[in-house]
């Protein structure tokens, strides 16, 4: 299994060939980037909703995520749009959504850049 854990840490050793499980964490993320909060002019990934992000050896890519609150009216659609984005990903076998809320999210797991799409910075 790797892990992609938030705030940089070291990723978690796999089986997977170092190149591969770069590409595939690259891509990822980029497929990430493409899914939207509808009611944010900012990415999931840049808004701070993803969690984490677990490469199984397997080729699972498990994804605990959040929503800006847990009211959100597209709570019901938006894990069913990033396991969409993500089985995209060459390589990808399965894609596991899980929809966290602790901790809650907050502002400040904005990226700068998504701070600058909702012009708070």
């Amino acid at each position: 299994m790797t892990e992609m854990p938030a705030g940089g840490d070291a990723p978690v050793e796999s089986s997977l060939p170092r190149e591969e499980l770069a590409r595939m964490t690259d891509d990822i993320v980029a497929a990430l980037k493409t899914v939207y909060d509808p009611e944010i002019p900012a990415d999931i990934y840049e808004l701070g909703l993803i969690y984490k992000v677990d490469i199984e050896d397997d080729r699972t890519v498990k994804i605990d995520m959040t929503l800006t609150a847990p009211g959100c009216p597209v709570a019901g659609e938006m894990p069913g749009w990033v396991e969409n984005a993500v089985r995209t990903v060459e390589g990808v076998m399965d894609v596991e959504v899980s929809m966290v809320f602790d901790p809650p999210w907050t502002p400040d797991r904005m990226s700068e850049e998504a701070q600058i799409a909702v012009g708070w910075y």
